[in-house]
């Protein structure tokens, strides 16, 4: 099966297996630039031609001024025309020196992000968030909760939230991060200069050098943290 097929084969199967879209839903697409919000969006447009489930999608661009991260946002205002898509874009920061302050700068920066989406969402009058984090992602997620927190838990394909009317979905969450980094390629996704001074430090780069060595010792290593995830009830939460 050819690499657009089987992605778009995994990417429905996701939609299915774990209920994503809702009849007409409207859905604010977290755009960041990089690869995989890049596909998602594209994913979830022409899913979106399909008439049932009927549903609307809009995407949000963050742009963090005090982070020296480098997008093109031509280039994205482009992507979303082509697309169709309705393209929002908000320029936000956060204070290193607040009562945050213990906090890594990924995580502030990153709530910051989080509390745009939300806010535009709500503006838009949106159901639903959709976020480019795929099966690399999740499973990374899992290793570092279980290192540094003590639990086994994850980012769930699904997760509606207690004090908003909104639903967080994880459409990739079938995904490899091989086959999109692939598609991509194929696709000539324009690549953004990401100059982030905090992007190293943080202990996903350590989570991934683990998950590549349980996958040298075990080459199903994936499908069976996929599946005690599963079991876990970690992928869905309610």
């Amino acid at each position: 099966m050819k690499l657009n097929e089987r992605l778009w084969k995994t990417f429905n199967k996701a939609l299915g297996q774990y209920q994503l879209i809702d009849e007409d839903d409207k859905i604010l697409v977290g755009l960041s630039g990089g690869k995989d919000s890049l596909c998602l969006l594209e994913f979830l447009a022409r899913r979106s031609k399909i008439r049932v489930p009927h549903f609307n999608i809009e995407a949000l661009h963050v742009r963090m001024e005090n982070v020296h991260y480098e997008t093109d946002t031509s280039y994205l205002q482009q992507f979303c025309d082509n697309l169709g898509v309705p393209l929002h874009i908000v320029t936000t920061s956060f204070d290193i020196h607040s009562s945050l302050r213990k906090k890594p700068a990924c995580f502030l920066c990153s709530w910051q992000r989080r509390k745009q989406l939300f806010n535009v969402a709500q503006e838009l009058g949106c159901t639903k968030i959709a976020l480019g984090h795929h099966q690399d992602d999740i499973i990374q997620t899992a290793l570092m909760n279980l290192t540094f927190q003590g639990q086994f838990s994850t980012m769930p394909a699904k997760l509606k939230m207690k004090k908003m009317p909104l639903t967080i979905i994880r459409p990739l969450c079938l995904c490899q991060e091989a086959d999109i980094l692939q598609y991509a390629e194929q696709q000539h996704y324009a690549k953004q200069i990401a100059q982030c001074p905090y992007e190293k430090a943080t202990n996903r780069t350590a989570a991934q050098q683990l998950f590549q060595q349980m996958q040298q010792l075990n080459k199903e290593a994936r499908y069976s943290l996929w599946h005690a995830l599963e079991q876990a009830k970690a992928l869905t939460e309610y």
